[in-house]
């Protein structure tokens, strides 16, 4: 121990040495080392509330069609080797096709550009954006527009099918078949409305969705009551489910959609596939005509086309060779390779219309006069050059005249897209209700025909506008003293009367024989009963001055307004209820052959047996002639008479006497009035407006006739005037 402190001392002591020794060393400074910075932490991103908590009818659409990830309508192109939705079927087959079409990924609105991802099905956002909340048209594959819409305009962009009477036309001038209709063509396929096209079909011939047939007429959009006249008004939007609940306001007992197929509205009198039935629902008049037509198809392949065919509707292309001719097509045949191709223009025309009728099973709803006119059409044209033509004769191709929506009554403003003030009354759905709530109309929209609120002014229980007494063009106001046979009173009045007339021949300041190029042929309009029932009260006919008129025509106290002898919907003559007194009368034509007490000849041809009807039509033969008489000798113009053209009178420009095709147009209208003619020519033409003259009022116009032929001239040797 002592020896190590010494030698410790002896260390440092020599240290100590050294340092005495040595200069010293300068001061070194620690190195600054920078303080190093704790990075402020990234505070966590609020907890954010969703915009939409819960979806709004996300259940009901989960469940829907629209939703159904595994239907054919969004997994066809599954094993396609693209592993896309072509662009041709983009646009309604998934999300990215729609939104493609609306423009809202940024591409052009309007097409679709580029093939679409699988996997998706109609969204929320599908239907629900910016482009679908504006949306106010839809435009159809035949090019027309519909505007006006609201949401139902999103439904109607896919529900509107592929292709219409255009695309047919179309393809029948490719193939060079436009006129010779009965020759095959290899290169002629079979085309395809496409599925659920329930848009054409309520729109009819506005859209022309199905095949129309050149020279015919068609239903337009089916006006159902308001509210229920809309893909949206009678679907759920989100369950596409029919509102059933919604039916039974007006449809009694619907509780399925069975039984909506059953329902058979009161405007639909009318036996349309001819099997006797007319208490079935349209759906199964739809069918009959449908098993007619095919039948029609089937007869016309084998003897014309010459190869028997046969339809699958699950299989595409649909129509295949009927290889073993049984009728039917069965596994073996329903594939590609046997589709049929033996088409003609005419089988072509047929077939699409069938496919047409098969893919919207909604028809019968959405437009089931529409469809009844296509099939209808199709199986004549068919009967023209089969060998035993599919009989027509019980069937029935339109409705009553209210309920005619084809017919020219209702179709004459489709060009103009309304219908002016001044016919709008008769002439639309609303106008009646419109006039009787204001006195006055204004323009409203073609109609399809009259509806259930166009009369009744509750739809629940049916009960009629009640209407007091009705003025008429003279200025009269008359009345059954019945409200609702009053109703009727406001259309079937006519639009001129003794009055017009004779203001219009004081205003051209010319006497009786005289022609004036200020007149023209007034027309009294059409099925004026009402006016030719009341008679002289109501002045509708031509009165000459001077002479004695009948009134009101009173027939027995049950049987004395417009409803109480006709069908109020059907527009039919209760015949059976005739039957009672008129013990010989079962049907229409034995009504025409009634007479009652009233005795003489009147027409002077001898017979004082036949029927009014037969005593008023000789003398409207013999008026007519009378007028041709002193048009072409009096006046010195020859005239000729149409009652299918505006404005009914022509030049007889060549003199024939026979109103020929290129005189009926109205730059050849006649000119040459005078008094006494048109006052002759006003009377002929109420006559031939009221068909049922006869029995509405016999004698008051057979006196109009009568005072008419000697108007003009004509000889009323061996007449009688009642």
């Amino acid at each position: 121990m002592k020896v190590s402190i010494g030698i410790l001392l002896v260390i440092v002591s020599l240290g100590l040495a050294a340092c005495q020794s040595a200069p010293p060393a300068p001061p070194t400074e620690a190195p600054q080392m920078p303080t190093p910075v704790c990075p402020t932490a990234v505070p966590c991103p609020p907890v954010v509330e969703p915009l939409v908590k819960q979806v709004p009818f996300e259940a009901q659409w989960s469940a829907s069609g629209h939703n159904k990830a595994d239907a054919l309508a969004f997994t066809y192109w599954n094993e396609s080797e693209e592993k896309a939705i072509p662009v041709e079927c983009a646009k309604c087959h998934g999300e990215a096709g729609f939104l493609d079409f609306l423009g809202e990924d940024g591409t052009a609105a309007g097409v679709v550009d580029k093939a679409a991802p699988l996997g998706t099905t109609v969204t929320c956002v599908t239907c629900h954006n910016a482009s679908t909340a504006q949306m106010t048209s839809v435009s159809f594959p035949s090019g027309a527009e519909i505007k006006g819409l609201g949401g139902e305009a999103v439904c109607m962009q896919c529900h509107q099918g592929r292709a219409s009477k255009v695309s047919v036309d179309q393809a029948l001038e490719q193939a060079g078949l436009t006129t010779e209709l009965d020759k095959t063509n290899a290169d002629l396929g079979f085309i395809n409305i496409h599925y659920y096209a329930a848009a054409a079909t309520l729109y009819g011939t506005q859209t022309k969705g199905g095949y129309e047939y050149d020279g015919k007429n068609y239903d337009a959009k089916n006006d159902h009551v308001e509210g229920f006249d809309t893909c949206i008004g009678c679907h759920n939007s989100h369950t596409l489910e029919l509102k059933l609940e919604a039916c039974t306001t007006c449809h009694q007992g619907v509780a399925s959609v069975e039984d909506v197929r059953k329902i058979r509205m009161a405007g639909s009198e009318a036996d349309y596939d001819g099997d006797g039935d007319i208490q079935e629902g349209i759906a199964s008049e739809i069918e009959g005509l449908q098993e007619m037509l095919f039948t029609a198809i089937q007869a016309y392949a084998s003897e014309v086309a010459g190869q028997a065919i046969g339809y699958n509707p699950e299989a595409y292309p649909y129509f295949f060779n009927d290889t073993n001719n049984d009728g039917s097509i069965d596994e073996s045949e329903a594939v590609f390779p046997n589709r049929y191709q033996s088409w003609t223009g005419r089988l072509l025309k047929a077939a699409y219309n069938y496919q047409t009728s098969k893919k919207d099973p909604g028809a019968y709803a959405h437009g089931g006069k529409y469809i009844v006119q296509l099939l209808y059409d199709s199986i004549e044209d068919l009967n023209t050059k089969i060998s035993s033509p599919v009989s027509l004769a019980n069937a029935r191709r339109i409705d009553p005249g209210h309920f005619a929506g084809s017919e020219e009554a209702f179709r004459h403003w489709d060009a103009d897209g309304e219908v002016r003030g001044a016919c709008a009354r008769c002439h639309t759905a609303s106008g009646l209700p419109t006039y009787l709530k204001n006195g006055v109309n204004i323009a409203a929209p073609p109609s399809n025909g009259l509806n259930c609120a166009s009369c009744h002014d509750d739809l629940a229980t049916f009960t009629r506008f009640q209407v007091g007494a009705v003025t008429f063009p003279s200025g009269a106001k008359l009345d059954f003293g019945n409200p609702d046979a009053n109703l009727c009173l406001n259309c079937h009045q006519g639009r001129e009367s003794t009055v017009s007339l004779n203001s219009a021949i004081q205003a051209a300041g010319v006497q009786n024989d005289q022609v004036s190029e200020m007149l023209n042929f007034r027309n009294p309009h059409y099925f004026a009963a009402g006016a030719t029932l009341f008679g002289d009260e109501a002045k509708g006919a031509y009165q000459f001055s001077g002479k004695e008129y009948v009134g009101r025509f009173l027939h027995v106290e049950k049987f004395s307004t417009c409803i109480q002898c006709h069908s109020a919907h059907a527009l039919e003559v209760n015949v059976q209820e005739c039957s009672g007194c008129h013990t010989t009368v079962n049907t229409r034509a034995d009504l025409r052959a009634m007479r009652l007490n009233t005795q003489g000849d009147f027409d002077g041809d001898g017979d004082e047996a036949e029927g009014l009807a037969g005593e008023v039509q000789t003398m409207m033969e013999k008026l007519y002639a009378a007028i041709q008489q002193y048009a072409s000798t009096k006046v010195q113009a020859p005239i000729v008479y149409d009652p299918h053209a505006y404005p009914y009178y022509f030049n007889d420009t060549n003199g024939n006497g026979q109103a020929d095709p290129d005189e009926v147009a109205f730059p050849n209208a006649y000119k040459s009035w005078t008094p006494n003619l048109l006052r002759a020519a006003y009377n002929y033409q109420w006559a031939q407006k009221d068909p049922g003259a006869y029995a509405h009022n016999a004698k008051y116009i057979l006196q109009v006739l009568y005072d008419s032929i000697q108007a003009v001239g004509g000889s009323v040797s061996g007449m009688k005037r009642p």
